[in-house]
């Protein structure tokens, strides 16, 4: 590159910075009012990524790929998270007594003055304790010891644009306040078991994981695929590298991943960030569990195939102005299920569940609208345009309440705020397990009508 382009460059990488800092909470929307949403075609009308079929027997048309920049040439909005270092620690439990009550990523220290042990934490969990259980090991035997928790949440600092989808209705954030997740792991985990499942006594085969939260972005690669900051803020599960330039190919073959057994899924898995509209903080979420099963809509088990390496899909509609028939809301105590985020008691959970199309139509890994290339299951079985049945992919993403009425505030990222809160719930899932894994719990689960519980592939192995 010239002299004279870089320093252009610079400068307009200075004047983003200049203006991140002046900008105190920003929409986490972005392209105008007639940009390309969640549901609907984006605006180059390119399709991210693509890949071979994976065992379905049909080869897929290869989708073109955005290229990504050259190093050293990024766009000055791209996401970058930067840890910040404790200042102070604050006593939040006795030993054995109880246990801190945390939101986010947080350090905690358990101990006594100059014996420590520290570990991090995403959230408090029920059955958390302030013991060396909890700890590895006892710092101080025979000592009283207590635990202490950083004073500050651990969190990124991500540019943002400052103009929301809908005209700007949608909900601020506090960009200092955007949390990090879990490193995830590097390596494959899956290791021996006795359990084989149980067989359906309802001809459902099931597969189930857990994902945990990852990272936050303004990114969405199915949607604005190499156009990092053009979305409004999601909360990604999976792999931990999933950003605006992701394809079939670096999911698969790159990135950590925050599922159980680590890089046996480099799945990447997003929704509209939940944020609290009175500090404009995003609200962590906790326990995301993710199904994939089969025999419902008259589609038989033993007729799904394994989804296709490099398929994406959305579900969910984020324009939706009322209920929505694949996606609702619940307090996880109850099975009443709500259009819009219910006011679930202090201690339970505020439920998100979208539910994917199970059928596709067996050529194409995405389509203009991201939607087209799949379908909902007509209740005998799927339509003779999507022949091709796939395990169906259910979310349910969770959200402590930690104080009385706070989901009476809580909005998401995609929402317009002249509508009731959470209307526009949708999710967004983009392929990147290991085929062999894939093809292990898809053929001893799904296929055999077996409940596999969670992590379970049917073979003698499980992953953890």
């Amino acid at each position: 590159m010239s002299p004279a382009p870089r320093q252009n460059l610079f400068l307009a990488g200075l004047a983003v910075l200049l203006a991140s800092c002046i900008l105190v909470v920003a929409c986490g929307g972005g392209g105008g009012s007639g940009a390309a949403s969640n549901g609907s075609a984006a605006g180059s009308g390119a399709a991210a990524g693509g890949g071979a079929s994976g065992g379905s027997g049909v080869t897929p048309t290869p989708q073109p790929t955005p290229a990504p920049p050259a190093p050293g040439d990024l766009p000055a909005e791209r996401a970058v998270l930067n840890p910040v270092t404790p200042t102070a620690w604050l006593p939040c439990s006795p030993e054995y007594f109880g246990g801190c009550d945390f939101e986010g990523l947080r350090e905690i220290r358990y101990g006594t003055d100059g014996k420590w042990l520290i570990k991090r934490y995403l959230n408090s969990f029920p059955g958390w304790h302030c013991s060396a259980a909890n700890f590895g090991s006892d710092p101080a035997p025979g000592e009283t010891k207590r635990c202490e928790v950083a004073n500050i949440m651990l969190t990124g600092t991500i540019a943002a644009p400052n103009v929301c989808y809908a005209g700007g209705m949608c909900p601020q954030i506090d960009l200092k306040a955007i949390p990090m997740g879990s490193d995830g792991f590097a390596e494959l985990r899956v290791q021996p078991t006795t359990d084989l499942g149980t067989p359906s006594s309802d001809g459902v085969g099931a597969f189930r994981t857990i994902c945990g939260f990852s990272h936050m972005a303004f990114d969405d690669p199915i949607v604005f695929p190499g156009k990092p900051g053009m979305s409004h803020l999601h909360a990604f599960f999976g792999n931990t590298g999933a950003n605006a330039y992701s394809t079939a190919q670096t999911l698969a073959g790159s990135g950590n991943s925050t599922c159980a057994g680590g890089i046996a899924n480099r799945s990447a898995y997003w929704v509209p960030a939940l944020i609290d509209t009175v500090s404009h903080k995003p609200v962590v979420p906790s326990d995301p569990i993710w199904y994939y099963k089969t025999g419902y809509g008259g589609v038989k088990a033993a007729d799904v195939r394994a989804m296709p390496a490099g398929l994406r899909m959305i579900a969910g509609d984020m324009k939706a102005k009322g209920a929505q028939d694949v996606a609702n809301w619940s307090c996880r105590s109850s099975p009443e299920h709500f259009a819009t985020i219910p006011n679930c008691a202090v201690g339970d959970n505020v439920q998100m569940s979208v539910r994917f199309p199970q059928c596709w139509d067996g050529v194409n890994l995405d389509s203009a609208n991201h939607k087209s290339h799949m379908a909902y299951p007509t209740g005998s079985g799927c339509p003779a345009t999507h022949p091709v049945a796939l395990p169906e992919i259910t979310l349910n993403v969770l959200y402590l309440v930690r104080t009385a009425d706070a989901p009476l505030n809580w909005r998401l990222s995609s929402d317009d705020l002249s509508l009731p809160a959470g209307y526009s719930v949708h999710a967004d899932w983009f392929d990147g397990w290991n085929p062999e894994i894939r093809d292990t719990w898809i053929k001893h689960c799904d296929q055999a009508a077996v409940d596999c519980h969670a992590y379970l592939l049917g073979d003698g192995r499980t992953l953890y």
